[in-house]
């Protein structure tokens, strides 16, 4: 893991770091979005590839402002009931032109990275019976993605660097398209990419954290968990998600808004932001009369349905509004409605969790109290009492108690409010967030920064 690494492109200035994503963009993780433009503004160049193209009937007004060229990689059919040779024979010819020019240029790099992803399929197969010789497939298919993202920068020739955003396949992805090229690599990691083990199985996510420069996350309580993992502790960082607080900063709420005091909450309907709690406690504050609204903005999931039933189920639907998602000019409107803000975290029996709500870091900018749970990084955001309320995760009646106290106390109402707003000013604002990381970025692309190799694979997967 000290060797030099091979010079994979020619002699230029290798100034852009490649950011690799599962999907961009994504209503669900504005914050990458944000990140990618606020890098963009301190002036450092950056190249985007998506794994999958997504669809999304709405994307926030921060995309637009992306300047980044964005690659997205060629479509690939699900592995879900098929053999690899199959799949391979149905998707290999995809992305035979990208592999072929990469051999060609690399040709020891190439079959030494082939034979890394082959280790792994091997490594973690299935072991049911009656498949001895079966492969875990999706590394193969990894290998095959990271040959296109391989091919495209070393015909860019501009990329000193490439970054995943996730720890599990999409740092994959990145730590084969690493060896293909020779460049070096790093990741962010995230939340249950960190916490789910058959997302990184055996020793995967130990392996991919050793090859990589450096590991950024978003929460200490995460960078903890992987320092305890990372031969190197020193090299997992933690920069939270930044937000601009200019942009979400208060303002007078619209006329009429205070008719009826609102309860926001902002997530994907997945059992992890706990809706079902919040649904609970919204029908303790109607038995005890207090005087509410409800609304829960967000993208369908999992969990939709059985929360639109336990609304119906309790007869809240005059009290608990479910509405689709929307992108952040609309959702800054609706926080400036609310009176609280609810996010009721929760984490999952499978490890499943959410690291750093940027929700409730909006909500808190635009001077919303909020009630939430001390789960993950959640308690350094918020000091219990001081920035927000804290209650026990899956409590509904301890949820109600503090929801209906700043609902109908003034004082602590404002008082939550200010200090909310400032405990982002001073700590999430993006102008200082983002700094650290692009800091990280220009370290390793300055030159004499690729000086330890990025590779390492070798020594993981035997």
């Amino acid at each position: 893991m000290t060797a030099t690494p091979t010079p994979a492109l020619p002699d230029m200035k290798r100034n852009r770091v490649a950011y690799v994503m599962n999907g961009f963009p994504r209503l669900s993780e504005t914050f990458i979005a944000h990140e990618i433009h606020q890098l963009e503004r301190l002036g450092l160049p950056l190249r985007l590839f998506s794994v999958k193209r997504e669809n999304e009937p709405l994307v926030h007004p921060v995309v637009g402002a992306i300047r980044a060229p964005l690659d997205y990689l060629p479509r690939a059919t699900s592995l879900s009931g098929t053999t690899l040779l199959p799949w391979l024979r149905a998707n290999g010819p995809t992305f035979a032109a990208a592999h072929g020019r990469v051999l060609r240029r690399r040709p020891l790099a190439w079959l030494a990275t082939a034979a890394s992803a082959l280790a792994l399929a091997w490594r973690h197969r299935p072991r049911e019976a009656g498949a001895p010789f079966a492969l875990k497939k999706v590394f193969i298919k990894e290998f095959l993605q990271a040959g296109h993202i391989a091919d495209a920068v070393m015909t860019a020739g501009d990329v000193g660097l490439l970054h995943g955003h996730f720890c599990h396949g999409v740092a994959t992805i990145t730590w084969f398209a690493s060896r293909l090229t020779g460049l070096p690599f790093s990741f962010t990691a995230h939340a249950k990419d960190i916490y789910q083990p058959e997302l990184n199985p055996g020793r995967l996510l130990e392996r991919k954290l050793g090859a990589a420069r450096f590991v950024a996350t978003c929460t200490c309580a995460n960078a903890d968990v992987l320092k305890a993992r990372h031969p190197r502790p020193c090299e997992v960082h933690t920069i939270y998600h930044g937000l601009d607080t200019d942009w979400f900063s208060p303002a007078p709420a619209p006329a009429g808004a205070d008719a009826v005091p609102l309860i926001l909450s902002v997530g994907r309907f997945v059992e992890k932001k706990g809706f079902e709690h919040l649904v609970d406690a919204c029908a303790l504050l109607k038995a005890r009369g207090v005087r509410f609204g409800c609304t829960i903005v967000g993208e369908k999931g999992g969990a939709y349905d059985a929360v639109k039933a336990q609304v119906a189920r309790l007869g809240l639907q005059d009290h608990v509004m479910l509405q689709r998602a929307v992108a952040q000019d609309a959702l800054r409107d609706i926080y400036r409605r609310a009176r609280v803000f609810a996010l009721p975290c929760q984490v999952m029996d499978d490890g499943d969790r959410d690291g750093f709500p940027n929700v409730l870091a909006e909500a808190m900018a635009m001077g919303v109290p909020v009630v939430t749970t001390p789960i993950s990084g959640i308690p350094e955001m918020i000091d219990a009492g001081v920035q927000g309320l804290l209650v026990a995760p899956r409590d509904a009646a301890a949820l109600a108690d503090a929801l209906q106290q700043v609902l109908t106390d003034a004082t602590l109402n404002g008082a939550l409010a200010a200090a909310g707003r400032a405990r982002i000013c001073e700590r999430f604002d993006s102008r200082r967030t983002t700094v650290a990381l692009r800091d990280l970025f220009e370290r390793e692309l300055r030159p004499g920064g690729a000086a330890r190799a990025a590779t390492g694979m070798s020594e993981a997967t035997t």
